[in-house]
């Protein structure tokens, strides 16, 4: 009977189901992107050489890294729509908030890539006479993009979960989608086992994707 009734949700409310997973998707992704292009200069700013930018970063990590993501969705979508002079949606605050989420921890990650480059590598270019630009540029970040890469796709998966909470803000999304079949059938429990059911293919087929690809640069540096 349970399996039926999720047969019968599916073949009449898989369109909804499906729709919420784009936008699922694409909420991860557009986050995905700009918290790397944000993580990266806050991982530079990090390791710069004035102590008070350094404090300052250090703070921005730790104040998102320990408060609640639910919190902080609440904090930009209530504060943004008041200190920005254009209209913003809600769409547009949460996605804000998930960016500057991700980025404190993709931050952690570029800065750990960096770090476990070979120190040799930096003072070899330093005795070829290349500037801090180029030495970061041309040799740290070619050699460490293959130890983030592998962290940046367990974030991407890690974000595509986090997404859910943008259903308490009715953001188009999968939560959302089961919310919605949930208040059309009033069957709470095969309707949400959907929405976990794409979840668990979601991101367990993104995991092995990820392991396949840490497998073959394992294989390759050997």
């Amino acid at each position: 009977m349970f399996f039926e009734e999720i047969a019968k949700l599916w073949q009449t409310y898989g369109y909804v189901y499906l729709q919420g997973l784009a936008g699922t998707l694409w909420l991860s992704l557009v986050t995905v992107v700009f918290a790397v292009i944000v993580g990266v200069l806050v991982a530079l700013l990090k390791n710069s050489r004035f102590a008070p930018v350094r404090f300052v970063i250090n703070v921005y990590i730790e104040v998102l890294r320990g408060t609640p993501i639910l919190l902080q969705l609440y904090f930009f979508w209530i504060l943004l729509p008041k200190i920005v002079p254009f209209e913003l949606s809600d769409t547009q605050c949460i996605v804000t908030a998930l960016i500057v989420n991700s980025s404190a921890y993709v931050a952690e990650v570029i800065r750990a890539g960096i770090q476990a480059v070979d120190i040799g590598q930096r003072e070899a270019a330093m005795s070829l006479g290349l500037s801090n630009r180029h030495i970061m540029t041309k040799v740290i970040m070619p050699q460490a993009i293959k130890n983030i890469l592998p962290a940046l796709g367990n974030e991407f998966i890690s974000i595509i979960k986090s997404t859910s909470l943008a259903s308490v803000f009715f953001i188009p999304e999968l939560t959302t989608s089961y919310r919605t079949v949930q208040a059309a059938t009033f069957l709470a429990i095969p309707s949400i086992t959907i929405a976990g059911l794409i979840y668990l293919v979601v991101t367990f087929t993104l995991s092995r994707l990820v392991g396949l690809y840490e497998r073959r640069l394992k294989s390759n540096e050997r």
